[in-house]
């Protein structure tokens, strides 16, 4: 498996930049460039240099609506602006711990690139929101994991311990990669291997969200990829991840692609936060 063997590499003392040859895989390179020309666009809209925080707001917004919606709690965006009692049942859970990641994602960008599993424990304290004996921890021999939006086979605690581990240690030694292949990797690790017993899909994009902003592509938080995802739709988001497990370089350099086209529809929807925020000014 190719991503396996990038991973594994930062734990045998090689000094290469095993996440960097991922950006040579077909297709790779041009996601990239479309990705960086779309972030490029809406970036350079007039209304972000006067209102660039009400739209990292609204991004806000719409990126945990997203995130939720993938993890099963699929809202209108008026009902999340609307709503306050996020503990009702089930759906409402899900939602307010979507709310809860985006904004401590932010809180959490110095803290990436020294100690990224302390972030992890956080991010699913976050979500989780108890004090359970499992939370904020990555799961142990026997225990379950609730997480029925992906069904592929359950890596056992070992295998769970050794990638995580070999994951910090690519965030920690730094790479040349692009911030979208890293992302890419970050997001598709944590949904492959599920680390918690629950919310590793919402942990799996608040991660993604801080790679993203934290690498310079999005300083501002305004291209939502959760709300990409969302908009591609479960199906195909599992289908890219299902490519990703392969481990084949045809399935790793197709869900990067999907991962950068969901970044292109988090542009998009900012794009147009930006031009009814400009209507609004007019």
């Amino acid at each position: 498996m190719l991503v396996r063997r990038v991973v594994l590499m930062s734990t045998t003392g090689a000094t290469a930049d095993p996440l960097a040859a991922l950006g040579a895989l077909p297709g790779v390179a041009e996601s990239v460039e479309s990705v960086r020309k779309a972030v490029d666009r809406v970036y350079g809209h007039r209304v972000m240099r006067r209102r660039s925080n009400a739209v990292t707001s609204e991004a806000a917004l719409r990126g945990a609506r997203g995130s939720a919606a993938l993890s099963g709690a699929d809202w209108a965006l008026e009902e999340v602006r609307r709503r306050s009692d996020f503990g009702a049942d089930d759906e409402a859970r899900v939602v307010g711990a979507a709310l809860r990641l985006t904004a401590e994602a932010g809180q959490l960008l110095s803290i990436w690139r020294q100690s990224p599993l302390r972030v992890l424990a956080r991010l699913h304290l976050v979500a989780a929101a108890t004090d359970d004996a499992e939370v904020g921890r990555p799961r142990q021999a026997g225990e379950r994991v609730d997480e029925p939006l992906v069904e592929l086979p359950l890596p056992d605690a070992g295998e769970v311990a050794g990638r995580l581990e070999g994951l910090s240690r690519l965030i920690i030694a730094g790479t040349e990669a692009p911030a979208l292949v890293t992302s890419a990797v970050v997001h598709g690790e944590l949904l492959a291997l599920r680390p918690f017993t629950t919310g590793n899909g919402l942990v799996a994009r608040a991660a993604e969200r801080i790679v993203l902003v934290g690498s310079g592509l999005d300083p501002k938080a305004i291209c939502p990829a959760e709300v990409g995802h969302a908009e591609l739709g479960r199906a195909s988001y599992l289908a890219a991840l299902d490519g990703y497990v392969s481990g084949t370089p045809e399935g790793v350099a197709a869900w990067i692609a999907h991962c950068g086209r969901a970044v292109e529809l988090g542009v998009r929807e900012s794009t147009a936060v930006c031009e009814a925020l400009q209507r609004g000014a007019a």
